[in-house]
Order: structure tokens, then sequence, then C-alpha cells
């Protein structure tokens, strides 16, 4: 599955970093918000030298191109939003109601009437 999402960095908190058995790490996340009726406001990752690599900064309009994963601990599941790619401008106008700012490969777009919610 091909997902990214376009839209605005409005927060970029701060880089966390440790030691695991496979070595040094570290990932910093940063808040984008969709575009849309319905702007969403979704946290990123962004892990190891891609930090370095393809910088973000606060107010930029960007694209990051990203994979989801969900995991379970003790009986909870965690879901990521990892960023492998990020690219500076946003691709989308207007993104679809249904999704504001995401897309993927033979989505399928809803046309929402002016008084429909989200939800």
């Amino acid at each position: 599955m091909d997902l990214k999402l376009s839209g605005r960095v409005i927060n970029i908190l701060k880089e966390q970093s440790g030691e695991s058995k496979n070595g040094p790490w570290r990932k910093r996340d940063f808040i984008l918000e969709t575009k849309g009726k319905f702007p969403k406001k979704v946290c990123i990752t962004q892990w190891g030298d891609n930090i370095d690599k393809q910088p973000v900064e606060e107010n930029a309009e960007i694209t990051a191109y990203i994979d989801i994963q969900s995991r379970e601990y003790k009986g909870n599941w965690f879901t990521d939003i990892k960023a492998w790619k990020v690219e500076q401008g946003s691709d989308e106008v207007d993104a679809p109601p249904s999704a504001p700012g995401l897309t993927s490969e033979g989505s399928q777009e809803i046309d929402y009437d002016e008084d429909d919610v989200p939800f």
C-alpha cells in the first residue's frame, strides 16, 4: 500500500534517542495538519538518518510518504505512522472530505453534502 499525507507542519517535538540491543537509535515526531473541509492533526515519526536527510520545519507545506503499523503489547494495540520519505511542498490542493490529505492507490473519492459531518 502506497500512502502519502500532505499538509502543514504545525509542531515539531523534541528528538528522542536511546540504545537497544541492535545499537543506538533516534526518532523525532512532528504534527502534520491536513487540508480539506475537515482538517486532521496527525503525529508522524521520522527515524534515524531521515531526520537529517529530509528535515521538516514548522509551518512548512510537505508531503510525507508513510507506513502505518500496529503492534500488540500486553493486550493493548499501538499504531505508528512512520515517514520513510518527506518532500517539501504539498501535491494536493484539496483532499477528498472522506480522508483529508490521505491518498492511496486505487482509493475511491466520496462526495459529501455541505450538511454532512466526518463521523
